[in-house]
């Protein structure tokens, strides 16, 4: 355990988040999601549910404000207009931590390539469908140059 750091956050994963660069990308997935087809490193997170996981990271992961999208969400049956509970609740957590950052919504076969190319999976126990979501890692501003 360490101080400020959710305890959800295995040493694991602090590894990966940490060494992931500017413009890397991670996705959390749910339980239903072919992680270790998809994903070039995969990290598990059995018994866990996608949203604790994905405030856990925004806690620590810091979202590029470089480019105009940063956050993407997978679709309902390939819907991107089409607005899932569970989506709401995704787009809730990023305001929160990431606020100004639009959840872009992506169509099946766009946001499964997102994925394949993203730097790591978090594979999720979510037992909710369309349940996924991709982030694009910031970068930490040097203090006092007006940046957050």
């Amino acid at each position: 355990m360490l101080i400020g750091i959710p305890p959800l956050l295995g040493p694991e994963l602090l590894f990966t988040l940490r060494a992931m660069g500017h413009g890397d990308e991670i996705a959390i997935v749910d339980g239903n999601y072919p992680a270790l087809e998809h994903g070039r490193r995969v990290i598990r997170a059995d018994g866990l549910d996608l949203i604790p996981v994905l405030d856990a990271v925004l806690q620590v992961l810091p979202v590029d404000d470089f480019v105009p999208q940063a956050i993407f969400r997978s679709s309902v049956k390939g819907d991107p207009a089409v607005i899932d509970p569970v989506h709401e609740e995704i787009e809730a957590v990023c305001t929160r931590h990431a606020p100004g950052s639009a959840v872009v919504p992506l169509a099946g076969d766009t946001f499964y390539g997102r994925v394949k190319a993203a730097h790591t999976i978090i594979a999720t126990s979510e037992p909710r469908l369309y349940a996924n979501v991709i982030v694009r890692k910031g970068v930490i501003y040097p203090k006092g140059n007006g940046k957050p």
